[in-house]
C-alpha cells in the first residue's frame, strides 16, 4: 500500500513565512529556516517552499534563504516562485531543491514544462495549479490567485501532465485558509483526469479533514497545509497517529 504524505507549506514573502485566507490578508508567521528544521524533525514527509510574490513582482526567487533551508532539512524539498526559464530550474535545483514547482511561468510559456522534464526528468517537474470556481467551471488563476487566466483547470492539468509534469499540486483558492476541509469535488475531477501523484492543498482545519481526504479520494497522494501546522493547531505526529488509527498508511 502506498504511503500517504503529509507536507507543510512555507509561503515566503520578504524572507519570512506568511499565511493568509483565500490568498489574501497575509500575516507574519516565522523564519523559514527555523520552521523547516522543526518540520524535518517532526515527521513531515516533504516540505514545499513558495516565494509567493516572486512572479507578481517579476523577480527571481530568494536563493540565499532557500540554500539555508535545503542545508537544514533531511526530507525532500519542492520549491516554487518566479520559475520562468530552464535556468531558473537549474538554479533552484543547484540550491538543494529536489523538485521545482512551476505555475505562472508555465502559463506564460507551456513549453517550459516539457523542456524542464526533458533536461531534469519528470520527477523534478511539479505543476502547481491555483483553481477557483467561476462561471460554472474550475478556472486557473495566476500570480498568487490575483489573475484569472480563463483556462479550465482540468484541461490545464491534463496538458501539463501530457507535456511531462510528474506531479500536481492542486491549490483550491475557494477553500484556502478557511479550515473547512479540502476541496474534494475539485480534487476528484483532477484525480480522474491524470495518472500522476496529486497533492491536495487548501482547506485543512483538523486531522479529520485529512482522514476524509484520503478515505474519500484514495488516488490523492498527499495532503499539504500551512497555518494549522505553523500555529501548532495540528502537530504532525498527532495527525499521523490519527491517520494510522483510521487505517491510512503513513510513515510514523
Amino acid at each position: 500500500m502506498i504511503t500517504k504524505r503529509i507536507i507543510p507549506c512555507l509561503d515566503v514573502k520578504d524572507g519570512r513565512v506568511v499565511k493568509g485566507v483565500n490568498f489574501l490578508g497575509l500575516a507574519d508567521v516565522s523564519s523559514p529556516v527555523k520552521l523547516a528544521e522543526f518540520y524535518s524533525r517532526s515527521g513531515a514527509d516533504e516540505l514545499v517552499f513558495y516565494d509567493i510574490t516572486a512572479s507578481a513582482e517579476g523577480r527571481a526567487l530568494f536563493t540565499d534563504i532557500l540554500t539555508e533551508v535545503a542545508s537544514t532539512i533531511f526530507i525532500p524539498l519542492t520549491v516554487g516562485g518566479g520559475i520562468n526559464t530552464l535556468e531558473d530550474f537549474g538554479r533552484v535545483l543547484g540550491c538543494g531543491a529536489d523538485k521545482v514547482s512551476v505555475n505562472s511561468g508555465a502559463l506564460r510559456d507551456p513549453s517550459l514544462i516539457g523542456a524542464a522534464a526533458k533536461r531534469y526528468g519528470s520527477q523534478c517537474v511539479v505543476l502547481s495549479v491555483d483553481a477557483k470556481r467561476l462561471a460554472g467551471q474550475f478556472r486557473v488563476f495566476a500570480k498568487g490567485g490575483r489573475e484569472d487566466t480563463g483556462l479550465d483547470a482540468i484541461d490545464w492539468v491534463r496538458r501539463g501532465v501530457a507535456a511531462g509534469a510528474g506531479e500536481i499540486v492542486l491549490n483550491s483558492i475557494d477553500t484556502d485558509g478557511v479550515k473547512g476541509g479540502f476541496d474534494l469535488e475539485l480534487l476528484a475531477a483532477v484525480c480522474d483526469a491524470v495518472n500522476v501523484p496529486v497533492i491536495a492543498s487548501g482547506g485543512a482545519g483538523c486531522p479529520e479533514d485529512f482522514v476524509r481526504l484520503f478515505q474519500t479520494l484514495p488516488k490523492v497522494d498527499a495532503g499539504l497545509a500551512a497555518s494549522i501546522f505553523h500555529f501548532g493547531e495540528v502537530p504532525i505526529p498527532d495527525l499521523k497517529r490519527t491517520l494510522r488509527q483510521a487505517g491510512i498508511n503513513v510513515r510514523l
